[in-house]
Parts: C-alpha cells; sequence; structure tokens
C-alpha cells in the first residue's frame, strides 16, 4: 500500500503564517519616525531617572532608615526592617490629619473656585471684539504667572497688612471698623491662598480653553445667529459643550493632584500664629520627615499621598467616562 501525505494549503503551518507584514508596518513606521523618536530619547531617559528609578527608594517606608554617610544599595538592604511601622505612627499622629485637612481642603477651593475662573475669564475674553484691547487684557492677564513666588507672597504680605491698601480702603469706606490681620487669621488663610493663587495663574491657565475655542467650527455660531440667538446662549449651547473635553480632561488631571498642592504659598504666606490652618502634607513631610532626618517616616507619607492620588485620578476618570464625557486613559 501506497502513503498518501496531503498536502496542507498554502498559507497554513508555522513556517507559512504571514506574520511578517505587520512586523514590516512596524519597522517601516519606526523608520519613517526615526528621527522623532531620537529626539524623544532623552525625555524618556529623564522620565525613567528621576521618575521610574526612585520608585526603589519606597522600600525606605518598611525600614528605619538611617542616613550615614553616602547612600548606597548596601545602606538600603543592611537598614532595619519595621514593616507597616511608620504607617502606623503616620496614622496615629493628630498633626498628620491636620495636615491632610489643609491639604483637601486647599485642594477643594482651587478645583471648585479656581478651576472655574480660568473658564469664565477665556469665555469673557473670546467674547471682545476689539484685537488690540483683547491682546492687551491677554497679555496683563499673564504676567502674574511668571512672578515668582517669593516676589509674591511679599507683595500679598504688603497688601493685606494691617497698614496696607486694603485695610486702608476698607476703613476710608466705613465697610470695617479697624484694620483685620488677614494673615493673623487662621480660618482666612485658606481664602487667601487660593486668591492668590487665582490672582497668579488665571491668565495662564486660560490659554488652554481660549485654545479649544478657537477650534470650534465659526459655522456654528453663524447658524445660531441666523436663528436669533445672543451672545448667553451661544456660550451656553455651542461654546461650553465644544470645549466640554478639554474641561473633562484638565479637570480630572486636577483632581489627581489634590494631594499636591505644593508648598511654597503656605511657607512664604504662613506664620506660626496660623501653622494649624497652613500647615499641608508637602510642608509636613519637609518638617517632620526631611527636616528631622526620619527619611522613613517620610516616604511612608509620600506613598500614602500616591496612593490617595492614584486612587482619586482613577475613580474621576471612571466617573468621566459612565458619564460619556471622555476621559484621560
Amino acid at each position: 500500500m501506497g502513503v498518501s501525505i496531503s498536502k496542507q494549503p498554502k498559507g497554513h503551518g508555522f513556517l507559512n503564517r504571514p506574520f511578517n507584514k505587520s512586523s514590516n508596518k512596524f519597522l517601516k513606521r519606526v523608520y519613517k519616525q526615526r528621527y522623532l523618536l531620537l529626539m524623544s530619547l532623552p525625555f524618556v531617559a529623564w522620565c525613567f531617572a528621576f521618575m521610574y528609578l526612585p520608585l526603589f527608594g519606597w522600600v525606605m517606608a518598611f525600614q528605619n532608615f538611617r542616613l550615614r554617610g553616602a547612600v548606597t544599595l548596601r545602606s538600603f538592604f543592611e537598614a532595619e526592617w519595621v514593616g507597616l511601622a511608620n504607617f502606623r505612627e503616620l496614622f496615629a499622629d493628630a498633626r498628620f490629619y491636620t495636615a491632610l485637612r489643609n491639604t483637601l481642603g486647599m485642594s477643594f477651593l482651587g478645583i471648585t473656585i479656581g478651576f472655574a475662573v480660568p473658564i469664565i475669564f477665556a469665555l469673557l475674553i473670546n467674547e471682545l471684539r476689539a484685537g488690540i484691547y483683547k491682546r492687551f487684557v491677554q497679555t496683563i492677564s499673564y504676567m502674574p504667572h511668571f512672578i515668582s513666588w517669593v516676589v509674591a507672597a511679599g507683595m500679598i504680605t504688603s497688601m493685606l497688612a494691617t497698614a496696607g491698601p486694603i485695610n486702608d480702603l476698607l476703613v476710608t469706606l466705613r465697610i470695617i471698623e479697624s484694620p483685620i490681620p488677614f494673615l493673623g487669621r487662621g480660618e482666612l488663610f485658606w481664602g487667601i491662598v487660593t486668591g492668590s493663587e487665582i490672582w497668579k495663574s488665571t491668565g495662564w491657565n486660560a490659554i488652554i480653553f481660549l485654545a479649544a475655542i478657537s477650534g470650534i467650527d465659526v459655522q456654528l455660531y453663524e447658524a445660531a445667529e441666523a436663528d436669533g440667538a445672543g451672545r448667553l446662549r451661544k456660550i451656553w449651547h455651542i461654546t461650553l459643550p465644544g470645549i466640554t473635553t478639554v474641561i473633562v480632561v484638565i479637570l480630572i488631571m486636577n483632581i489627581g493632584w489634590m494631594m499636591n498642592v505644593g508648598f511654597e504659598r503656605q511657607m512664604l504666606l504662613g506664620n506660626p500664629a496660623i501653622r494649624e490652618w497652613a500647615e499641608v502634607l508637602d510642608v509636613y513631610i519637609l518638617r517632620f520627615g526631611v527636616g528631622t532626618g526620619r527619611f522613613s517616616y517620610g516616604t511612608a507619607i509620600g506613598i500614602f499621598r500616591s496612593v490617595v492620588s492614584i486612587f482619586l485620578l482613577l475613580s474621576a476618570n471612571g466617573v468621566a467616562r459612565k458619564m460619556g464625557k471622555g476621559g484621560v486613559v
């Protein structure tokens, strides 16, 4: 009997699989964009070196790490392992909850008020018809962004001093009977920080909203005018829906940064009299972590802040996607 060997159809079998097409497309795309990829390599290296490689230092949060001479891998492995002791100490410290309250309070004011003001400002700028006046207002609004917080804090302190121009004006108008120590009353500090941030960054933050508004089709406005719509109706039914995606993305990113309010404003505008209202997590880390040489304790605070930030970011992004407003990822 003869043994018949059936022939496999062309294209079947491991050696005949057309897997080279996708790889060839990938290689062609890499070759076509080779210069862009080469230009991005320094940023990728910087991001790896300063964003991902330092994550190895998180191991300090579970150790009793003490800085003795140069920091080496051996010093990490020889440090005493304490497990979750730093986290237990963190959650038992009343000053941590005060700093957390101040951080969330200032962040909430920044997201609600500080986030809405640049959008409103961009809408008002877009409605200006005089080109010269429009450019003048834009230029003036950008300028505070380039002032350092050291100079800005000095200006704000002088303005809010008991003998400053704001108190003089309020007394002259008989709104108040005696000068108010604005920077000496803790309940006013959150509002002062939020107001100073709005003054300093409104013009700069409005740039991206103005760019989004400029991308809206002009024919939509022309059709609305033909239907008799006024400025407010065009803003409500055309401009705001046209920039909703940008607003949602920036809002999600701001929510992800709620635990990172910085420390420049709080340290420069704060004082010992209002420490309970001015101390945020960044200042708490500097004072009780790095300042006292307790690097393990400071790392534990940093891990807590990062985990909460990731949770807030993913939650906000999930809510936005469920509402059909897009998202970051």
